[in-house]
């Protein structure tokens, strides 16, 4: 596996991580929020819970008030076992009872003053409220006839820690009364800095106690839930590597779907390109065929009849034959895969250049061309012989063709035969008009042709065939003029 660079590596990773990032950060979010929302919500039922209590209990003094108000209970003359003296053993957080009868003033002025507002209220009024001290006092007082009372009332006493909601000593909510700009501590919590803050506000219901009930609850960053975001960013990490893994095997799926379907189209793509040259190569040994056998009629039908010329011309007509026959069967093995490829056979270059000569010698002298062979160095190669023939008719044969183009006296085809580097080396050079260097990359392409009439497959089967037999085919331009087409094979014997 080839190994990566960092930034090739930032770039592969990077989205995914972002991905991560962005999913695990929302679901953290998302997360914490909900239990910010349960906490909120918990914090405030036992805030409504202590604010119902605290107000049960106060308008539970005023009704103390009203009913001694109204029975005016009198204890008999030196006694100071009265019945509102007892009022504290049935309620602890009322801790003693004053009484001003008619005509007697209060010990306390303030205890007059808030008597003359309660007259005018008709309804209790504090006195003398304390909360700074550790328990709280203060006083109500109710104006009466013939009697006012006044109930002095411990704050702390008040708090009816049986029902309350919230474990005083570990609740992290703290809860205050307060009134006037006093406020008394009924239970401390944990308020520290930063995080979320909760808070609730609101008076109890009561006209004359109307202290307003405050609660606070700090919830700090170690109270998320932290086990639970991690859990969520593992299975969102989890998520994205089996959602990357699904995503690799279904692109390498279909990255090998579609190899397949490319290799299998490349193969139809090459057999249709290999049976319309191997038609195009036919047409050689028909045409030569139905040459000779319309040459040995017309000698036998002659008088005398030229018999030896005739049975020339039909081994001829046989031989083209046989070469047709073997242009077939090469197709049928590459169309059939299980058929191995038959094997190389010793060939001379210099004779495979002579037979195809000869086959287009009427040619040579029809466009006036005469063809020199230079043989630098016998060769002999390993190779499919009627291949390599016909590589070496089509070359020859496409040289004659761009012959044609230039004026006779400067028609010049050689052909050169030599081995260089193990390999045997053909080397066709023709004086035509050349190949353009913007065609040249396109020569050996299937259906490319630069000839009115052409089809574009003699050069590309030409090169399809030297490839299967281990070799190669170029061309190149020829200074000053023409084009020069190099064939190599392996040779027979290597030294």
């Amino acid at each position: 596996m080839q190994k990566l660079s960092m930034p090739q590596l930032f770039k592969v990773y990077a989205p995914r991580l972002l991905v991560w990032f962005a999913i695990s950060a929302l679901g953290c979010v998302l997360l914490a929020r909900t239990e910010l929302a349960q906490l909120r919500e918990a914090f405030e039922t036992d805030a409504r819970i202590s604010h119902r209590l605290l107000s049960q209990r106060v308008v539970q003094h005023e009704a103390v008030l009203a009913t001694l108000a109204l029975l005016q209970p009198a204890a008999p003359p030196g006694s100071t076992d009265s019945a509102e003296q007892r009022l504290s053993s049935v309620y602890p957080q009322i801790l003693g009872v004053q009484r001003r009868d008619a005509g007697a003033a209060w010990p306390d002025a303030s205890l007059d003053a808030a008597e003359q507002a309660s007259r005018q209220t008709r309804a209790a009024v504090l006195a003398n409220a304390d909360f700074t001290s550790a328990r709280g006092r203060y006083q109500l007082v109710l104006a009466a006839q013939p009697a006012s009372y006044a109930l002095l009332i411990d704050i702390h006493g008040t708090i009816p820690w049986t029902d309350w909601s919230m474990p005083v000593q570990t609740s992290p909510v703290r809860v205050t009364l307060v009134h006037a700009g006093q406020a008394f501590v009924v239970q401390a919590g944990h308020v520290a800095a930063g995080g979320w803050q909760f808070e609730f506000h609101k008076h109890l219901d009561s006209v004359s106690q109307s202290f307003e009930v405050v609660a606070i609850r700090q919830v700090g960053w170690q109270e998320l839930p932290w086990l639970a975001m991690a859990l969520w960013a593992l299975a969102v990490a989890a998520a994205l590597a089996a959602w990357s893994a699904w995503q690799r095997q279904r692109s390498a799926r279909r990255r090998a779907e579609a190899l397949l379907r490319v290799g299998q189209v490349a193969r139809l793509n090459s057999l249709g390109e290999l049976a319309a040259g191997m038609a195009h190569e036919l047409n050689q040994p028909l045409t030569a065929i139905l040459a000779n056998t319309q040459a040995a009629k017309r000698l036998l039908q002659d008088d005398p009849i030229e018999l030896p010329t005739a049975l020339q011309a039909m081994d001829q007509a046989v031989a083209q034959a046989r070469r047709a026959a073997e242009v077939l069967g090469r197709l049928r093995r590459s169309v059939e895969q299980a058929v191995p490829a038959v094997p190389g056979q010793t060939v001379d270059l210099a004779q495979a250049v002579r037979s195809a000569l000869d086959l287009l010698a009427p040619e040579c002298q029809r466009r006036g061309v005469a063809t020199a062979v230079h043989i630098d160095q016998p060769a002999l190669v390993l190779a499919e012989r009627v291949a390599l023939e016909q590589i070496v008719h089509n070359l020859i044969t496409n040289a004659l063709q761009a012959l044609d183009a230039v004026p006779a006296s400067e028609r010049q085809l050689a052909i050169h035969i030599g081995a260089a580097k193990c390999m045997g080396v053909l080397r066709v050079v023709d004086t035509g008009p050349g190949i353009a260097p913007d065609t040249l990359p396109h020569v050996f392409e299937p259906f490319f042709t630069t000839r009115e009439g052409g089809l574009g497959l003699g050069l590309s089967l030409c090169e399809t065939l030297a490839s299967g037999m281990g070799g190669q085919l170029s061309a190149q331009a020829n200074m000053p003029r023409g084009a020069i087409f190099v064939l190599t094979l392996p040779l027979a014997s290597r030294p």
